[in-house]
């Protein structure tokens, strides 16, 4: 990991694994001119996946001590970071200091911020492809991998508001125990009846196996990060997906297999694939709300969504 030299005009940074691939490098500048957020720059702090403690601190005092630089959104290491670096905020959200991840840093009033806003723009995300009344069918959901989008995605699914418009059933699965262990202690927090199941799986021969027995109209997520910063698909090309089911492919970028091994299926079994494209544009509008105390809702969030389309 480098760190950026002291910042010179506002910035905000993209704390991630790989960013100088993604589109935001592109995006955030046209952005920055259509909200009107004079002389802003984005820059990339790439840090290898859970690398040392002292690597998350040294980033978050960097931006907490630079009067310029105003904060930034954070993919893969939400929760790495939160370990290593909680104690260095002056404020945590609610849905930060439940699922103990972090994915927006801010600044406010001399304060050091943070908030886990997944849980608000998975939900947008989510409210763009889900049919109404789609869990009437009795499908449940099964997200591969236990990260902090999969503990946002399962707060969104359960909440009180969606009434009995809920799945029959959400089930998590991961390569390793300590995540998967973590996962479950921190989604007994909600109060919610809908039943949850955790699944060891290191091998995705494994979670072909729990995905099979899915009922018809369940959703599949792919929250593992494979095939984007790192190669291949948490499933073998001979898992079936569920009939009438919907498939997200969290990722937007890389090789997407897991997309594109749903798409191979997609006429046989009548299935949506979704990618994460939306879940992009929702999560980096919020965080950037966040960073520059500006409001993207309504036609001006359309406007942004209208610029991104354009560099797709």
């Amino acid at each position: 990991m480098k760190l950026p030299s002291k910042a010179t005009q506002p910035t905000m940074y993209f704390i991630g694994v790989t960013t100088t691939k993604s589109s935001i490098m592109k995006l955030f500048p046209l952005w920055a001119e259509a909200l009107g957020l004079k002389d802003a720059v984005i820059k990339g702090i790439d840090i290898d996946i859970h690398a040392k403690p002292e690597v998350y601190r040294e980033v978050v005092e960097f931006i907490k001590n630079d009067e310029l630089s105003l904060g930034a959104l954070v993919t893969t290491h939400k929760i790495d970071l939160y370990d290593a670096a909680s104690d260095l905020f002056d404020y945590l959200d609610p849905h930060a200091q439940m699922f103990k991840e972090l994915s927006s840093i801010s600044k406010k009033e001399g304060r050091l911020e943070g908030y886990a806003k997944d849980p608000i723009s998975s939900g947008l995300a989510m409210e763009a492809f889900i049919p109404d009344h789609y869990w009437n069918n009795g499908g449940e959901v099964l997200i591969l991998g236990c990260g902090g989008s999969a503990l946002a995605i399962s707060s969104y699914l359960t909440e009180k508001e969606h009434g009995s418009h809920l799945p029959s059933k959400i089930i998590l699965t991961n390569r390793s125990k300590p995540r998967l262990d973590s996962a479950r202690e921190l989604l007994s927090q909600l109060d919610t009846n809908v039943p949850f199941d955790y699944h060891l799986c290191p091998d995705p021969a494994q979670n072909d196996e729990i995905m099979e027995a899915l009922k018809p109209y369940s959703l599949v997520i792919n929250a593992t990060g494979l095939g984007k910063d790192r190669p291949g698909s948490p499933l073998t090309d001979g898992g079936k997906y569920p009939p009438n089911g919907l498939v997200w492919e969290l990722n937007y970028r890389g090789e997407l297999d897991f997309m594109h091994q749903a798409l191979r299926q997609k006429e046989q079994f009548n299935l949506h694939v979704e990618d994460g494209w939306i879940y992009f544009i929702h999560g980096w509008t919020q965080v950037i709300a966040e960073v520059f105390h500006v409001d993207i809702q309504g036609e001006v969030l359309e406007k942004c969504a209208k610029i991104a389309e354009s560099i797709k």
